[in-house]
């Protein structure tokens, strides 16, 4: 069977333990390595799995690999997966971007982009610098405060990096990030833009207020929050959200597609009440995801609502339904 599966996956190879991964990763050090992250109960990611099979005749020297994200928990929880299907970018052993969901065009852009980093550019006309000016006003307005950042605020990649999210967070900052790693055009460009020669950097309306110094300069004169735009107080949101609709589920993915197979058990539970309900996709708003552990004591998801107070997870709601108290229950919110 192993002999079987070596020839069938020759384009994409599938990895089954933790040694089995680092060493993939080590043997493939000088290419660029996208691993997926899959589950074999979601029908999105046999799609992407033929996607990937596309992507590997098209680029022979990229090195494509599936691994079953339940299936291997260490190297999941290592990279914190959460849902699938996720692609996980390598190069030199380091991750250096990731992608969540089933995506087929994003996913073949960044192949594209991240393989032919390191190489010659094809043509000096191919992105002339007026379009590159553009795309560079576009991000930097992309929202009310940006930050240009070495990684994500989730995963920062520098320390300058790091210090600047958790002085952003302590002040409760509303802002928008964008990983510099991720674009090496955007990287080099926005230095010439703003004529200014380090990252990161901060953004406000268009406008930039300057790099980590700039931004404890302007925290221990108390201007800093005079200047950037404040996130709605988070108790507040989440007392909105939990009271949106009579049932409120909160879970990864949505009613059309879960992205976790505990999401997915408490859909088809729901589903076969005949109730009305709404979710919300908490991979979508980290703050949330984060958020609603603290608000509500549960520390996992699904969490299901009604009329605002929390009636649990999936054990909780299997229990009830067991004891034929699931209707009852979720019509009490209606």
């Amino acid at each position: 069977m192993a002999a079987g599966a070596v020839g069938a996956a020759a384009a994409v190879a599938e990895v089954g333990s933790a040694r089995q991964f680092e060493e993939l990763l080590r043997l493939k050090a000088k290419s660029l390595v996208v691993v997926h992250f899959w589950a074999p109960w979601a029908p999105q990611c046999a799609q992407m799995n033929d996607v990937m099979a596309e992507l590997a005749k098209e680029h022979p020297q990229v090195s494509f690999v599936k691994l079953e994200a339940e299936a291997v928990p260490e190297v999941s929880e290592k990279y914190e997966i959460s849902s699938v299907p996720t692609f996980l970018f390598f190069k030199n052993s380091q991750k250096i971007d990731q992608l969540d969901g089933a995506h087929a065009p994003e996913l073949t852009k960044k192949v594209q982009r991240h393989s032919s980093v390191g190489a010659f550019p094809p043509s000096g006309t191919e992105h002339p610098k007026e379009d590159l000016n553009l795309r560079l006003k576009k991000l930097i307005h992309a929202a009310p405060c940006m930050l240009f950042m070495k990684g994500t605020p989730q995963e920062p990649r520098c320390g300058f990096s790091k210090q600047m999210v958790e002085i952003l967070n302590k002040h409760n900052i509303q802002f928008s990030s964008f990983d510099i790693f991720s674009d090496e055009e955007v990287r080099q460009g926005l230095k010439t833009y703003s004529n200014w020669p380090t990252y990161p950097q901060l953004y406000v309306s268009g406008e930039l207020i300057g790099g980590l110094d700039i931004v404890k300069e302007l925290e221990a004169s108390e201007e800093l929050d005079t200047i950037c735009p404040k996130a709605p107080k988070l108790e507040e949101r989440l007392k909105v959200l939990t009271n949106k609709a009579a049932v409120m589920l909160f879970m990864k993915g949505n009613k059309q597609e879960a992205k976790c197979g505990f999401s997915k058990q408490i859909l088809e539970i729901l589903n076969s009440t005949g109730v009305d309900y709404e979710t919300f996709d908490i991979l979508e708003d980290e703050e949330v995801r984060q958020g609603l552990k603290t608000f509500s004591n549960w520390p996992t998801y699904p969490q299901l609502y009604v009329k605002g107070e929390l009636v649990g997870g999936l054990d909780i709601v299997k229990e009830l339904k067991e004891n034929g108290e699931l209707l009852p229950t979720l019509k009490g919110g209606n």
